[in-house]
């Protein structure tokens, strides 16, 4: 059978990311094709795509317009860099990027991914320090658990120890404060919502560090890793004016939150601050093409402009011709289409599937916002008290991975901080998507609240 030779080849060459080289091929999944809010495996099982690729395919699978505007650009030109040059399509969507970004955030600097845009934004603040006369300005603020890539600079920015400890030494000058996990911060967890201690830490950090020491804050305007945690009403005015009152440039990572993930072209315009630098990725494309870019204040760039100096840093596929034209045909499709007016009228419905679920004894928290939520795992729900790690490797990996699969949902079960399940689906889902989600979790939470006992 086609899918058997095909699990053997995969077994004995492919290198899956994040994965477990096994000597067997039990467990894996081939997905061939897709359309729409679904995906198909090579044995024609269906799935809903519930976390839309990873937080990438914004307008669902099968998207002829989008094929057909990279065929179109790679018959045209193939690949020429932007080092000293420039193409149409680069040109293009840097003015459409700047044109939509907030404020002042006029210079658009293409990458091939999130990684690397990370990794670009700490090298332009450490040269953009050294510009201006600070060259001690050199450190990073990010938050615990926080995702922020995995080349050596953003793994660096990164607070998940459990994915650096064994490529260290990483780069210095990366400080870490809390993340804004309501849900059990000892602060003010009874409170209607945290605080703004979160914040203040970030003072606080840079104070300790010495503010002629630090260059940036790294943040998502809500956080991927430890499952979706939102800011607190002020949190971001509290950061600004502190970045603000310290010469420290903010820096707000939308890898995943921008292009409409969570009910706003970019994520800082959801809570009403303004960056320096975004970073972006994943929904720039929809997932059609390899993709990344920061979006950067004049400000910053106004020691470049017109005083001989480079940014010295690229990317040989940075800006490239089939990329950036995907780009402008997945913006085009959002503005044609409304994409960002639809997930704002149906966020609600999707945050009432999930909520559904709230009688479920082993469902703790349910938080996110726009199409981006989690749902946090616990052994009793009064306590808060969560698992053992062998609990966790039973509950998440040993079954409700594998059964979520059975009932045709993809998500993600993770245990980066505490369990549990996210979904980010499509920004085309309807309410039809969302009833599936809601039945294929019950049905599986269920079963896994009988097993955890």
């Amino acid at each position: 059978m086609e899918h058997d030779r095909l699990t053997e080849l995969g077994r004995r060459h492919l290198w899956g990311h994040f994965s477990v080289l096994k000597n067997d091929v039990d467990g894996m999944h081939i997905i061939e094709r897709g359309d729409g809010c679904y995906v198909w495996d090579d044995q024609g099982n269906r799935y809903l795509d519930g976390l839309a690729g990873l937080f990438v395919s914004q307008l669902g699978h099968g998207r002829p317009e989008l094929a057909r505007a990279a065929g179109n650009q790679a018959a045209t030109l193939g690949y020429f860099p932007i080092w000293t040059y420039a193409h149409p399509a680069a040109v293009e969507l840097a003015a459409k990027l700047a044109s939509l970004a907030p404020g002042d955030l006029n210079r658009v600097f293409f990458t091939t991914g999130g990684s690397e845009a990370v990794e670009s934004a700490w090298k332009l603040a450490r040269q953009y320090f050294k510009q201006v006369g600070q060259p001690d300005r050199v450190k990073a603020i990010s938050r615990n658990l926080a995702y922020h890539g995995t080349s050596m600079g953003a793994l660096s920015i990164t607070g998940l120890e459990s994915i650096k400890t064994v490529f260290e030494p990483l780069v210095p000058g990366a400080v870490k404060v809390p993340e804004t996990n309501h849900y059990r911060c000892p602060t003010c967890q009874d409170e209607p919502h945290c605080s703004l201690h979160a914040a203040e830490a970030i003072e606080e950090a840079i104070v300790r560090e010495g503010p002629e020491t630090v260059a940036a804050v790294f943040l998502e305007p809500v956080q991927n890793a430890g499952g979706c945690f939102v800011p607190p009403p002020g949190y971001f005015d509290r950061v600004r004016e502190i970045c603000d009152r310290h010469g420290v440039l903010l820096v707000s990572d939308e890898v995943i939150c921008a292009f409409g993930r969570i009910g706003r072209m970019f994520g800082c315009e959801r809570y009403g601050y303004q960056p320096d630098i975004i970073t972006s990725a994943k929904g720039l494309t929809s997932g059609y093409a390899p993709l990344g870019a920061m979006i950067v204040s004049d400000r910053i760039a106004e020691p470049f402009v017109g005083t001989g100096e480079s940014f010295i840093h690229g990317f040989t596929f940075a800006g490239h011709p089939v990329s950036c034209a995907v780009a402008l045909a997945n913006l085009k499709i959002f503005e044609d289409e409304d994409i960002v007016g639809h997930v704002q009228a149906n966020e609600d419905a999707f945050r009432a599937a999930l909520d559904d679920l709230s009688d479920l004894p082993i469902v703790g928290d349910i938080r996110g916002t726009g199409y981006f939520y989690a749902i946090e795992l616990v052994r009793d729900r009064d306590t808060r008290s969560s698992f053992s790690d062998e609990e966790r490797e039973s509950l998440l990996r040993g079954f409700l991975s594998n059964r979520f699969l059975e009932l045709g949902l993809i998500c993600r079960a993770d245990d980066r901080g505490e369990p549990v399940i996210q979904l980010s689906p499509p920004l085309i889902a309807e309410q039809a998507e969302f009833d599936f989600i809601n039945q294929a979790l019950r049905s599986a939470l269920t079963e896994a609240t009988a097993r955890m006992r």
